[in-house]
């Protein structure tokens, strides 16, 4: 099994403030992890739950695949996080299954984690990220 548990889920959003305070308000969720990644256009702000995360993203520019999302279905669930102990081997496994890449190699991503996206079309409908930490 090459799949070690579920590291996050993410969810996209216009106002990461205002998500930040729901969660807080609603489950006393409290910010763990906080980050801009340049690279995709984002910032986060990770929940802890339990050695899982509720990933909260908005877009930190127009072009980034996020607002995109959000641009075409409205805020809410963006993409699963699955956890692996290496993100290669991971990647090289769903190809051959059938998968679509997003990403070619596994590339940095948050928390100094290595990362690739799997496109929905060949996940059944769910964008899927692979994440080594």
């Amino acid at each position: 099994m090459l799949l070690t548990e579920i590291d996050h889920v993410a969810i996209a959003v216009r106002d990461l403030e205002a998500a930040i305070d729901y969660y807080h308000r609603a489950f006393g969720a409290t910010v763990d992890h906080r980050e801009v990644v340049e690279s995709d256009g984002v910032e986060e702000a990770l929940l802890k739950v339990a050695d899982s995360y509720v990933q909260l993203l908005t877009p930190t520019r127009d072009d980034s695949p996020v607002a995109k999302a959000i641009e075409k279905r409205g805020e809410g669930l963006h993409h699963i996080g699955y956890r692996v102990a290496d993100c290669a081997e991971a990647l090289a496994s769903m190809i051959a299954a059938g998968a679509t890449p997003i990403d070619k190699a596994p590339r940095p991503g948050s928390r100094g984690t290595t990362v690739a996206f799997i496109h929905p079309k060949g996940s059944f409908g769910t964008l899927i990220e692979l994440v080594q930490e």
